[in-house]
């Protein structure tokens, strides 16, 4: 009989890790109201659901970002930010990842690029989905053109052809300033960092407050406006840009 325990008791830690690790990711931050609006399509953005998440299918032919969401924050959260970069010039696969950890979805980027045929590639992310993306572009600097980190930071060296920026916020509480300027080494000397002044960690997407976050002292709407124009004046590096691409994006 001891024996029989003996043999039970892996099998009852094994059970209790894994209803912990289900426990620990069926909590996570929802899509608010305004995030789900923005799934819906309208005359300038295309929004289809997917096998891999959704498609925000704007103007352009020719560049695409692919958007790896923060850890436990339903992907859905992002639409507003990613539906807006899409009517200004840069469609984008937004990604569902498994348990909403994209630590176990880094290599999803490589199956959508080779399902969609656009010349120029780009990938992202916010906070753990920023770094999971970053790892990604260190080891496929050959398929992309630029690397977007919402309140991330790389921990192996990017390639120096690849554009890269950083945009956080001047009251985030949630990001690791001591891995941020770590992970300044790991980045091409061309790289930009911005740090969005008012702005926070939670307000790159629509999810609510986020547990040790600052209080931002600009709205949601600003700081993702702010991110856009970022990303379109510095990592978007199509040569023959529409001047329409650079303007102010209307509101979602």
């Amino acid at each position: 009989m001891r024996n029989k325990w003996k043999l039970l008791i892996p099998v009852f830690i094994l059970a209790a890790l894994a209803g912990a690790f289900l426990l620990y990711t069926g909590s996570y931050y929802h899509a608010d109201a305004s995030a789900l609006a923005a799934l819906a399509s309208d005359e300038g953005v295309s929004v289809t659901s997917t096998d891999y998440g959704w498609l925000f299918d704007g103007p352009s032919e020719t560049d695409a970002l692919i958007f790896y969401p923060g850890a436990k924050v339903e992907e859905a959260a992002y639409a507003p930010l990613l539906h807006r970069l899409a009517a200004q010039g840069m469609d984008v696969c937004l990604v569902r990842m498994p348990y909403r950890l994209a630590f176990f979805g880094i290599s999803k980027a490589s199956v959508l690029m080779d399902q969609y045929d656009y010349p120029h590639w780009y990938i992202g992310g916010h906070s753990l989905g920023g770094a999971m993306a970053a790892r990604y572009a260190a080891g496929h600097a050959d398929r992309l053109t630029g690397v977007i980190l919402l309140a991330a930071y790389p921990t192996k060296a990017l390639d120096s052809a690849l554009s890269v920026v950083t945009l956080y916020g001047s009251e985030d509480g949630v990001l690791n300033r001591s891995k941020l300027e770590a992970g300044r080494g790991y980045l091409p000397e061309s790289a930009r960092e911005t740090v969005i002044e008012g702005g926070n960690h939670a307000q790159f997407g629509n999810y609510g407050p986020q547990a040790g976050d600052g209080q931002a002292a600009i709205s949601g709407l600003e700081q993702q406006r702010l991110t856009v124009e970022e990303i379109l004046q510095n990592v978007f590096v199509t040569e023959e840009k529409d001047e329409s691409v650079l303007s102010p994006a209307g509101a979602v």
